[in-house]
């Protein structure tokens, strides 16, 4: 039974750690939507710069519903976590049923941080 709850403990942990790297990716495209708010209240922007203020705006909307999902999906794993029966033996299901959603991480972070670099260089552009 120890070797289950530590199973389970590591799984859990997993689930923590995405979690709060989720909450601060939502914060700072908060951040990130404050500082185009900066941008589009300035006078002197071209259309190209109109456009690409756009469409940051729209890669926000879409990134933090994907961020609400993966939350929900961690929700529903951590589920998984807190009903497991503690008297079968360890035969590494829960960890292969989380290798879908490691996956989507994976994936969402690299997006994140793509976004994150074209943003900063929108920003070092536009705001001085």
């Amino acid at each position: 039974m120890e070797q289950k709850i530590n199973y389970l403990s590591d799984l859990e942990f997993n689930l923590d750690t995405w979690k709060r790297e989720l909450k601060f990716h939502r914060d700072e495209m908060d951040t990130f939507q404050e500082k185009l708010e900066e941008v589009a209240a300035r006078k002197n922007l071209d259309k190209e710069a109109m456009v690409a203020l756009e469409s940051f705006q729209n890669k926000i909307l879409r990134e933090r519903k994907v961020i609400s999902d993966l939350l929900h999906k961690i929700k529903q794993k951590r589920m998984n976590i807190k009903t497991a029966d503690l008297s079968e033996p360890v035969d590494g299901r829960l960890y292969r049923e989380q290798i879908p959603l490691r996956d989507e991480m994976k994936t969402y972070i690299r997006l994140h941080y793509d976004l994150k670099e074209q943003m900063m260089d929108f920003f070092t552009k536009w705001l001085d």
